[in-house]
């Protein structure tokens, strides 16, 4: 991995976390999602438009397919996340959600896209997952009631993001579509997949805008900005190498868990993504 991507999915981590954190506070469901991604349609469509004028693009019937699979997985993704921080804490459903990601791609690209990470960089995500683990302890034995519930969300939700980082990465490397159209062809399929349930349940749509504006603004901004940023470090590095990396949003994760949401265990959490820091460096070397 080159120093340059790894610039681009540090940031990416910031911008990922922060709007994890206005997620969390918000848990607005599939009434808020539609919002934010509406939202996201309407800001980044500038720029999608530059890119189709200035690049032109050709758009080709696998394009369409990768995008709708795309689409799919990140509203399942959404959705899931969503319920997960309902009842589990964000010092411990982020990272059990972007920690199950990252080892399940890591193992696709492997498997299925025939990358060869060296021994140091799958050390290096080796202690990215050691680190989630002192962060999240057993979460199993969490006797609270939904806790195990959200649990599954969460591990369900790190499928999700396996499945669609494997998807963006054939449709930005192998077929060449540019990143931020790919990025915005993905958010406004998950803006027509989710209408329908909008219409429908409409009260709640206005009452979500209503409560939360200015968090759904942040992570229309956000929510994109940090996904165009790791595209972008895919078209020219293995996604083998930058689905683990970009978990360095984990150890902000936690801080912010810690900090702003006044979660427990703070010590344990932040211990854990230290030793997730050593993993990123080693993938980063390797």
């Amino acid at each position: 991995m080159t120093g340059f991507a790894l610039l681009l999915v540090v940031v990416a981590a910031f911008c990922h976390a922060a709007w994890n954190l206005l997620a969390k506070k918000v848990c607005g469901g599939t009434a808020f999602i539609w919002i934010f991604a509406s939202l996201s349609a309407v800001i980044y469509f500038p720029l999608a438009l530059w890119i189709v004028l200035v690049e032109k693009p050709s758009i080709s019937p696998m394009h369409l397919a990768l995008i709708a699979g795309s689409a799919a997985l990140h509203s399942v993704y959404f959705i899931l996340l969503d319920k997960g921080y309902r009842f589990g804490d964000l010092s411990v459903i982020y990272p059990l959600a972007r920690g199950t990601g990252p080892l399940l791609s890591v193992l696709t690209a492997i498997f299925f896209l025939e990358e060869h990470p060296t021994p140091l960089a799958l050390a290096g995500a080796a202690f990215i997952g050691i680190g989630i683990l002192v962060i999240t302890g057993n979460p199993f034995s969490q006797k609270a009631s939904g806790a195990q519930k959200s649990i599954i969300y969460a591990l369900f939700c790190g499928a999700a993001i396996a499945g669609y980082t494997v998807v963006d990465k054939v449709a930005v490397s192998t077929y060449l579509l540019p990143p931020l159209l790919m990025d915005w062809s993905t958010n406004l399929g998950r803006v027509l997949l989710l209408t329908p349930y909008s219409i429908k349940n409409w009260a709640k749509v206005k009452e979500q805008w209503s409560a939360h504006k200015k968090e759904a603004l942040g992570v229309a901004i956000l929510s994109p900005l940090a996904y165009i940023l790791v595209l972008t470090a895919m078209v020219f590095s293995p996604v083998s190498y930058i689905a683990p990396a970009r978990e360095v949003s984990i150890l902000i994760g936690a801080i912010l868990g810690a900090k702003l949401l006044s979660e427990s265990d703070a010590k344990l959490r932040l211990a854990g993504a230290g030793t997730m820091m050593i993993g990123l460096v080693a993938l980063a070397v390797g």
